[in-house]
């Protein structure tokens, strides 16, 4: 039977008639799709969270600030890959860009796979195997604009919702997998022997490449998957062509806000392991970071899954705010209960809720942003596909920005006191330009649910369906 062709002939999901007979099932089956796709793309990323805090247990003699920049790397990568995914969609298509994207995703899982089993691999090996890591970051931005162009605007938070809260879960998946599946030679002696694992007077036998390896087989049918059963939307563009979003200040604007909400969310989730370690490891009976470190991605997943729908039916912008609000006041607490500074164990607990607080509130705010995005562009699916991507990219590099400045912070000061301030400072921002352009009575950019009926966009003067 011969393959139907990459590129479909005609995609109008706001008509009715089309998307009740044709268009839906499409959209859906993409959405499936992709959306798995993603789940892997995430936990392949942040793998490295998970590995990081095991290498000194085995034999590894890398710093604390060294382990820190470990898990930054990905970030790094993820963030500048996404630049390029931003732009891909309308060149290639879902179909191309999906598959291969999925696919090269496994030869940094057997790389550093094969990195963990020899205690003498340099660290610059870590440091490259790390970045490609961020092969898994990338490209969120070509799944996230290209759901946008399969689903009407009506639907399009709870798909981008459903799609990027699932995704999301793959961080809490590779944290809640990692330390169960490294107990035990899933590969028999195929890929490499055990390790010794060394902390205090605890030694057992653990396999730290299970944790990478176990991907690749999911990887290698999720890219079969992909190159049989997607096809593209026929929105095309060269990459000249796609450079007109950033001619638009409101590019920028959802850029900063989208920093706050996934920015947030994706640093704090790279750096909370190391913070537990770092900050409450040296205790007696100090926690093992990985019993925890599922739970905050685990939390903000769940809400920008559950955010989706509310915010298609109130609008996006006034659950932005609400997040804004959460992250400063949650890290006010942090900073001033002394939690970042510990003295007692005793202190973990409510430092550990607090953390989930942030990630609740950053992923309430990952919904309502990517909500707001296409109806703030509405008049162009494809700027709003790119503005999606965009702004996807850039607050990729938050594992990036926040698993490094944390670290620093700790080194020079015993503390994560001062990149806290910093964080309430942006957020302040970034809270007061969704505020001014989106929120406030006579905002420049209406962005009405389907509660209200209608958005208004007063620079254009017209009203939108």
């Amino acid at each position: 039977m011969k393959m139907a062709s990459t590129w479909m002939k005609a995609w109008t999901p706001e008509a009715p008639q089309f998307w009740e007979e044709t268009g839906r099932r499409i959209a859906w089956q993409t959405l499936i799709i992709t959306t798995l796709s993603l789940v892997f793309s995430f936990a392949t990323w942040f793998v490295m969270s998970a590995v990081v805090v095991r290498l000194p247990n085995v034999g590894f003699q890398f710093s604390t600030l060294q382990l820190f920049w470990l898990g930054a790397m990905p970030g790094l990568a993820g963030g500048t890959l996404r630049i390029l995914h931003t732009f891909l969609i309308p060149m290639f298509g879902t179909r191309h860009v999906i598959t291969v994207a999925t696919l090269l995703k496994v030869l940094p899982c057997v790389g550093l796979g094969l990195a963990v089993t020899n205690p003498g691999t340099p660290f610059w090996v870590f440091v490259a195997l790390a970045l490609a890591l961020g092969l898994g970051g990338g490209d969120f931005s070509s799944h996230m604009p290209s759901t946008s162009l399969f689903f009407p605007r009506r639907l399009q938070g709870t798909a981008l919702g459903i799609q990027a809260g699932i995704g999301n879960f793959g961080v809490s998946l590779t944290q809640f997998v990692a330390p169960w599946i490294m107990g035990f030679a899933i590969f028999g002696t195929l890929l490499g022997g055990s390790q010794t694992f060394v902390k205090g007077d605890v030694t057992r036998s653990i396999w730290v490449q299970n944790a990478l390896l176990w991907f690749v087989p999911f990887l290698v049918v999720m890219g079969i998957a992909a190159w049989l059963l997607l096809r593209s939307v026929p929105v095309r563009a060269t990459f000249r062509q796609q450079l007109d979003i950033f001619k638009d200040k409101h590019t920028w604007f959802c850029t900063i806000t989208y920093v706050m909400t996934f920015g947030s969310f994706s640093g704090l989730a790279a750096a909370f392991p190391m913070m537990i370690r770092a900050l409450y490891g040296d205790f007696p009976g100090g926690p093992d970071p990985l019993r925890y470190a599922f739970l905050g991605p685990l939390v903000g997943s769940l809400m920008r899954v559950v955010m989706g729908w509310p915010s298609d039916r109130w609008g996006g912008s006034i659950f932005t705010q609400l997040a804004g609000a959460g992250l400063i006041v949650c890290s006010l607490l942090l900073i001033l209960g002394g939690y970042l500074a510990p003295t007692s164990l005793d202190q973990f607990p409510m430092f550990v809720i607090l953390m989930m607080l942030l990630f609740f509130f950053a992923g309430t705010g990952n919904a309502s942003t990517f909500r707001q995005y296409p109806i703030i562009f509405s008049h162009s699916p494809r700027q709003g596909a790119g503005v999606l991507g965009f702004s996807a990219a850039i607050a990729a590099y938050g594992p990036f920005i926040f698993s490094g400045v944390i670290g620093t912070s700790i080194a020079a000061t015993g503390s994560a006191v001062p990149f806290f301030w910093g964080a309430i400072a942006f957020w302040a921002l970034a809270s007061g330009i969704n505020w001014w352009f989106y929120t406030r009575p006579g905002k420049e950019r209406w962005d009405f649910g389907s509660k209200g009926g209608t958005w208004w966009d007063t620079r254009a003067g017209k009203e939108n369906p």
